[in-house]
């Protein structure tokens, strides 16, 4: 089978639509090795799954907007058969996916010019475009303090990249998007050879010899039978730390936490490296 580029959707505001797109389009890219287009509502879940892996243009929220998506989709596929350049989201339409290139201004006006008039444009409340969005980071409420360990519900999560051997989610090793849950009913210590360390950070020897210098589930079982715990939770929770943004671990933590509260967790133990 071969064909040029692949397009799926528009998936409008329809999450599973959305979802699908994204899945199969993520696919197509890896196994055939061109380039794939989908368009999503900005309200579709899909948008943040997918985004980084592939371009998604801003699209309608509905089939009302079947010939403006479609047009869309046609305009930035053509630019990318026939190897035009591709410029910025904000330009093409499409979300923001993390990439910055390098680019050569036709103006050649140099960064100490243009960020001086930026800074005028501010003192004067007028309008103007900085070439680097900062990002506005949340303040997150302290918790209140567990009142009595020995009756408490605790769950371990880590960002020291410890998984099942085969890494069944496929967490990336760097820059993660992806997290994993496991199950540790009836297990007292995390094996080396059934476990490991996927993180690109630090040398993996010692975590892959004993996972638990990692995730501590020998130490908690203790604990847990010397009533110092109440309960450990059934399950670990693992991603990896180095490299990822706060927005990827915060919504990481979102996915996680009905999980967690599902099984009246009171504390969690969060383990880095």
């Amino acid at each position: 089978m071969k064909f040029d580029i692949f397009v799926a959707g528009p998936a409008f505001q329809a999450g599973r639509y959305g979802a699908a797109c994204g899945t199969i389009c993520k696919v197509i890219k890896e196994k055939f090795n061109v380039p794939v287009i989908s368009s999503m509502h900005e309200e579709n879940p899909g948008v943040e799954m997918f985004k980084k892996d592939m371009y998604i243009l801003k699209g309608g929220k509905s089939a009302a907007k079947m010939r403006d998506d479609i047009k869309a989709i046609s305009s930035l596929g053509n630019k990318i058969l026939n190897s035009e350049e591709i410029s910025g989201a904000d330009k093409e339409g499409y979300y923001e996916r993390g990439i910055r290139h390098q680019v050569f201004r036709e103006d050649q006006k140099p960064a100490s010019d243009r960020v001086v008039e930026m800074l005028i444009k501010k003192l004067n409340n007028e309008h103007f475009e900085t070439e680097l969005k900062i990002p506005v980071l949340d303040r997150v409420a302290i918790a209140p303090a567990i009142k009595d360990l020995s009756k408490s519900n605790i769950a371990v999560v880590n960002t020291g990249g410890i998984v099942p051997i085969d890494n069944p989610d496929r967490i990336q090793s760097a820059s993660a998007t992806r997290w994993g849950r496991y199950d540790i009913k009836g297990i007292d210590d995390l094996k080396g050879g059934v476990y490991k360390t996927i993180h690109a950070g630090f040398d993996p020897a010692a975590a892959d010899a004993d996972p638990d210098v990692i995730v501590p589930i020998d130490a908690l079982r203790a604990y847990e039978k010397e009533n110092k715990i109440g309960k450990l939770h059934d399950y670990f929770y693992s991603t990896v730390g180095t490299g990822t943004t706060q927005a990827e671990a915060a919504r990481m933590a979102k996915e996680m936490i009905p999980y967690l509260r599902e099984d009246n967790v009171d504390g969690i133990i969060l383990v880095s490296t």
